[in-house]
């Protein structure tokens, strides 16, 4: 059969994300090489081969800052940076920064940002991932390449 390429563009565009909704309220598991904490900020740094585990959504990167909220002593945000890999269920995105918001549950991913879906790929410069419905948002020059046909 032929398979008809189309390459689609647009500013912005709605996609499903991960498998599963992910709780914001689980546990955070964060793996490393180094850690490094600073007391007068509270700010921990976590580098070489960072995994950062919640539930089903699993994020890695080389370089993690971990920001305390400085009144809860709880995990306000993480930062990731260096070339960064979110994964959720049977999705994929990679980008250069990704800036998680614990309580909200939100992720956003900066850079050169591509999504794998199964056979299907977008690219964009920004996506937003609301893990708890399992939601994302492609925003800056969104591109596709939309195959019909076997």
């Amino acid at each position: 059969m032929l398979a008809l390429v189309t390459v689609a563009t647009a500013q912005e565009t709605r996609v499903a994300f991960g498998s599963l909704q992910v709780d914001p309220t689980l546990p955070v598991e964060v793996t490393a090489d180094a850690l490094n904490v600073d007391q007068e900020t509270g700010e921990a740094v976590f580098q070489g081969n960072v995994l950062i585990a919640q539930g089903d959504m699993r994020l890695s990167a080389p370089k993690v800052l971990v920001v305390y909220n400085a009144e809860t002593r709880a995990i306000e945000r993480m930062e990731a940076t260096g070339g960064v890999t979110l994964v959720s269920g049977p999705d994929a995105a990679e980008a250069q920064r990704a800036d998680y918001t614990i309580d909200s549950g939100v992720i956003v991913m900066t850079g050169n940002v591509l999504l794998t879906q199964g056979p299907s790929a977008l690219s964009s410069d920004r996506m937003t991932v609301n893990l708890t419905t399992g939601s994302a948002e492609m925003t800056g020059r969104v591109s596709t390449i939309l195959r019909s046909g076997d």
